[in-house]
């Protein structure tokens, strides 16, 4: 088990560094800061000033080499804006996209196990047919748009929620149904073909002949087995859902690491844009490999 998390480990160390080397030289090609930082009518020695503070005046592979080098000291850089350090910046934003992704998946992941069981359970329903519907509706229906639909209906025409901020949790319920639709819609197809496959097992038939209850052969037996699929799919959604918060944040102006991504690439803050980049990727990472510890736990054949 050591060696294996050794080994993903250090293939995710290796593609956090080809990420962050993409990231580092894009990033160069939006511009020169000095033109949002500095008066139009700045001059020519205040712009060289400002680019040699900042080590911009550096060819960009050498200010690459100088970036791996404070990366390896964990220094990750000034934000340019804020004058202080990138990390910092970006780890106190993290946590409240964390937290919308948490509570969206914990509420779709639990809600879709319970629907799609249902619905397997009475395949072919009038049911079943209606969640089929509502789930992939919800599977395709776009953030954006069903973010907007959401302000404009019950923020602007019936003013029951608020349109941003996070000052209660009526500011909690639009930006988490919306993280929730796609999850839901997806998961709940996922729990409806995994039960559909364990209803119809032998074993499921010999709980049955035995007389156990419904509710116990469906939750008690074909969900324990059915969760595998589950669980690697619910683990990429809420990948998704980490990277991904970015159009959501930024339409309810969440304080999130999305919403400082944006607004860090358009006031081309590089050190900021990088930082965002290493947290939500090593948290990423982080999360696929408690992913396939869990399936060892679920699964003792997948030990060996």
């Amino acid at each position: 088990m050591l060696s294996f998390i050794g080994r993903r480990a250090s293939h995710s160390i290796i593609s956090v560094m080809g990420l962050l080397a993409l990231v580092f030289f894009l990033t160069r090609l939006t511009g020169d800061p000095s033109s949002l930082f500095l008066p139009l009518d700045s001059t020519a020695e205040a712009r060289a000033a400002f680019a040699k503070l900042h080590g911009f005046d550096q060819p960009v592979y050498w200010q690459f080499l100088q970036y791996l080098r404070d990366l390896l000291s964990l220094d990750f850089g000034e934000s340019v804006r804020q004058n202080r350090s990138a990390m910092a910046v970006a780890l106190e934003a993290f946590p409240q996209t964390l937290k919308l992704a948490v509570v969206a998946m914990l509420l779709s992941t639990a809600l879709a196990l319970v629907v799609g069981s249902l619905a397997a359970s009475r395949p072919g329903s009038l049911f079943d047919r209606v969640v089929t519907l509502v789930s992939l509706s919800g599977a395709s229906a776009p953030d954006f748009w069903v973010a907007i639909v959401g302000i404009l209906i019950f923020a602007v025409s019936f003013e029951l929620l608020p349109t941003s901020g996070t000052g209660s949790y009526l500011h909690w319920i639009l930006p988490i149904f919306v993280l929730m639709l796609r999850p839901f819609g997806l998961l709940v197809q996922v729990v409806r073909g995994a039960m559909l496959g364990a209803l119809a097992s032998p074993y499921i038939k010999t709980a049955r002949a035995k007389g156990l209850r419904r509710q116990q052969i469906i939750f008690g037996h074909a969900l324990r087995n059915s969760l595998l699929p589950v669980i690697t799919v619910a683990g990429d959604l809420t990948s998704g859902l980490i990277n991904g918060a970015v159009i959501v944040e930024t339409v309810f102006g969440w304080p999130g690491i999305g919403k400082l991504m944006i607004d860090a690439i358009i006031q081309r803050d590089f050190a900021v844009v990088q930082s965002t980049i290493l947290v939500t990727a090593t948290a990423i990472f982080i999360l696929n490999i408690c992913i396939d510890l869990l399936y060892a736990v679920l699964d003792p054949r997948i030990r060996y």
